[in-house]
């Protein structure tokens, strides 16, 4: 396959900061070290539209983002500043909550099957009409009208806008009457999730599927993309959601096919064990690594007693496992009974109601997202066999099992793209803002069930990652992450001292107000005084906004549909608490004071490994300064790159503080590294200390150049520090520090000034 860049920079692209804003970045981009400026969706999507999920048109570039003009200005820039460009690209849905921004969508509403559209989406047409879920509870006798265009007719409801058919208006005609004769038929909002006939995006009505296992389609909405090909534009692509595809195999061959010289990154959550599928692409956009990295940095000694005091404040015993099953369960009755209905009438000899209770089951007892039959079939049987503990599901599953096997039947392959979105939802999207043992652990793709691991085995998934996929992409922090990469290294302190975690989450349970009337009550609670912790002192508004996303995505004691006033009063005054009430800042600001220092110092060390560890790495936008970001749209606010320019610029001595100045080194540096020296990185070797704390370093050589980190650096300190612990190594320079070394040298000399080295032969 062909050679991937050697480092990537995320840059969300939106009205605000345009092509042209990127293409002015460039210089800076390349200073840094960067190889290929990584690009959010760049296609047309709904207007105003902050992130560009929601493509509308996958022909043309998106106006606002810069369009045509700009993007060839960045591609000037960048060649000639010698940097590739990476496309994230959106293969399995478009934007509709627009359906006049959408050509597509459009053709499909005013002629239904006849549309040369109609085999874009995956609509189910035996159920026709289309169901648009949009209508209010209520509908006013004036809300809904038919309105004259150029060109014929529309109907209009608020901002939304439908097409009137051709001979289906004749003037004076009720509206209602109208719309009766209309391909389409708009429905209540609330409907989405029972009655749709086709397929969304997770549970997102406004994100229609698309059907691009068919190669008409497939050409029809990646011709954009090949253009960027053809003319040598990319080196990369980054494909968003392949589990939900039909079929991802045949997917990326067609895309490997169509760039195959192009670096091809999936965004495919890898469970733990699980193996990335054999697709011809060079890896994933980096989650698993991120686990990887992360459970590095928490103290394994410290989970009985975190275990045992969530449980005492909460009355919350489950574990993750247990916690993701009751998730899983839960979107399944509130979210998927639109799909559910949908392949239930795929098996018309069994009784609708059985299927769907059995099918649903079985999607919640996958370990992993999904199965690609042939591919997984141990993932499925073992979900069958979970799944089949009641005997009437056992016996539907039993009677369905044939076609579940059958990656050709239609049954097969839309309960694999079921599973997955049940994975995606019940797990990132609810348990883990349910269940808050620890939730620096509770990242996409994370393992909360496992608390920290130990040096040998960091190694021993490096050496398999190295062996099985040395050139996907490594991350820390992305659009998606559910909070920043540096509010993970703060909140992987508090494993080292849990009787401060302690007095802290007591106090403020006591003391901020909250409703203690459940456990959903309490164990959100429980979670906000973590939140506080990870994120410090950020503005209150980005915290009471982080704090009602979390509650009602929880959807316990609260939800988006049935928000529950007097509950989410408790928790945006507990947040205000927390900046006002004097008892409760105050122990706020003692514990923040004590995990300042070791956070900044993880924050360092995960940086340096996630950069030299195997793999591509990618820096998210703004992440070479401390990052305190919490989940979207927080994580895609605007970055102050002036300040960044300026401290580049300045080369100032790599000082452990406010300023991020040491993390700037550690990332110029060690990119600058990857770019000009790739033979460096070809290998992976652990490194061991000697000596007394030699448990406390984490290092590994990646073929000439070795990474040297502390790790739980506050039991280091505790324990009274290095004490005598030795690296021996042969005569180097350390890159972060300038510092010549050879022999044995004393930790205390080579972590003295900064917790982290990178060390180069001379």
């Amino acid at each position: 396959m062909p050679a991937p860049p050697s480092s990537t920079y995320r840059l969300q692209v939106r009205a605000g900061f345009t092509l042209d804003d990127a293409a002015a970045l460039v210089d800076y981009l390349s200073d840094l070290g960067v190889g290929a400026v990584y690009l959010s969706p760049l296609l047309t999507s709904t207007q105003g539209s902050d992130h560009g999920y929601d493509v509308t048109d996958p022909t043309t570039l998106d106006a606002a983002r810069g369009g045509e003009e700009g993007w060839a200005h960045l591609v000037e820039a960048a060649r000639a500043a010698g940097l590739g460009l990476v496309l994230d690209i959106v293969p399995n849905h478009l934007g509709v909550a627009a359906a006049h921004e959408n050509p597509a969508w459009w053709g499909v509403l005013a002629e239904g099957q006849d549309s040369p559209y109609a085999r874009w989406f995956d609509i189910d047409w035996s159920t026709a009409p289309l169901r648009i879920p949009v209508l209010g509870d209520e509908v006013g006798e004036d809300e809904l009208q038919v309105v004259a265009v150029d060109g014929g007719h529309e109907i209009r409801y608020h901002e939304h806008r439908y097409p009137v058919a051709e001979g289906s208006y004749t003037e004076g005609d009720p509206v209602q009457d109208v719309l009766d004769r209309q391909h389409y038929r708009l429905v209540g909002w609330r409907k989405a999730g029972t009655e749709l006939n086709y397929r969304r995006f997770f549970a997102v009505a406004d994100l229609a599927g698309l059907r691009v296992e068919d190669e008409a389609v497939f050409d029809a909405t990646h011709a954009r993309v090949a253009q960027m090909v053809a003319e040598d534009q990319l080196v990369g692509i980054r494909v968003d959601h392949p589990d939900g595809l039909v079929d991802p195999a045949t997917y990326f061959e067609r895309l490997r096919a169509l760039a195959p010289q192009g670096w091809l990154i999936g965004e495919k959550i890898l469970e733990p064990g699980e193996e990335l599928p054999d697709w011809p692409v060079q890896g994933t956009s980096g989650y698993d690594a991120m686990t990887e990295v992360g459970q590095a940095f928490v103290s394994p000694v410290t989970e009985t007693a975190f275990t045992e005091l969530y449980a005492e404040l909460t009355g919350d015993r489950q574990t993750m496992h247990e916690a993701v099953l009751a998730g899983k369960r839960h979107v399944v009755a509130t979210l998927f009974g639109s799909e559910l209905r949908r392949i239930a009438a795929l098996a018309p000899e069994l009784d609708a109601g059985e299927v769907s209770t059995a099918l649903g089951e079985l999607a919640c007892r996958f370990r992993v997202y999904r199965s690609y039959l042939p591919d997984g079939v141990a993932d499925l049987d073992a979900a069958l066999e979970a799944a089949s503990q009641d005997p009437a599901v056992a016996r539907t599953l039993e009677a369905l099992s044939a076609r579940l096997h059958d990656p050709e039947d239609e049954l097969a392959r839309r309960v694999q793209q079921l599973s997955g979105a049940v994975m995606a939802k019940g797990t990132e999207d609810t348990a883990y803002y349910r269940q808050a043992r620890f939730v620096a652990l509770n990242e996409v793709g994370g393992d909360p069930d496992t608390f920290g691991v130990e040096p040998e085995q960091f190694h021993a998934a490096q050496a398999r990652r190295q062996e099985r996929l040395p050139e996907s992409m490594t991350a820390l922090s992305t659009h998606d992450t559910k909070r920043g990469e540096d509010v993970r290294a703060r909140l992987a302190v508090l494993s080292e001292v849990p009787q401060a975690w302690e007095r802290f989450v007591r106090h403020f349970l006591e003391h901020a107000g909250l409703p203690r009337e459940g456990v959903a009550d309490r164990a959100f609670g429980y979670f906000l005084a973590q939140t506080l912790v990870g994120a410090g002192r950020i503005e209150r508004e980005r915290l009471h906004a982080y704090a009602e996303k979390a509650m009602r995505e929880a959807s316990a004691s609260t939800s988006w549909d049935s928000p529950d006033e007097r509950f989410e009063s408790a928790v945006h005054a507990a947040v205000d608490a927390a900046y006002d009430d004097p008892s409760v800042a105050d122990d706020l600001a003692r514990l923040l004071t004590l995990v300042e220092q070791p956070g900044w110092s993880n924050a360092l060390g995960q940086k340096l490994v996630q950069l030299t560890m195997p793999g591509v790495p990618d820096v998210y936008q703004g992440t070479e300064l401390w990052e305190d970001s919490l989940v979207d749209p927080d994580n895609r606010r605007p970055v102050d790159f002036e300040v960044r320019r300026a401290m580049l610029a300045s080369d100032a001595d790599p000082v452990v503080d406010g300023s991020g100045a040491a993390k700037l080194r550690v990332v110029r540096e060690t990119l600058r590294l990857r770019r000009d020296r790739p033979e460096l990185f070809t290998g992976y070797t652990p490194v061991q200390a000697s000596g007394p704390a030699a448990q406390h370093l984490l290092a590994f050589d990646r073929g000439g150049v070795t990474s040297c980190v502390t790790r739980l650096p506050l039991t280091l300190a505790e324990a009274g520090g290095w004490r005598g612990t030795t690296l021996r190594t042969g005569p180097v320079t350390d890159l972060l520090t300038g510092r010549e070394l050879e022999g044995e040298v004393s930790l205390d000399e080579l972590l003295g000034r900064l917790p982290v080295a990178l060390l180069v032969a001379r």
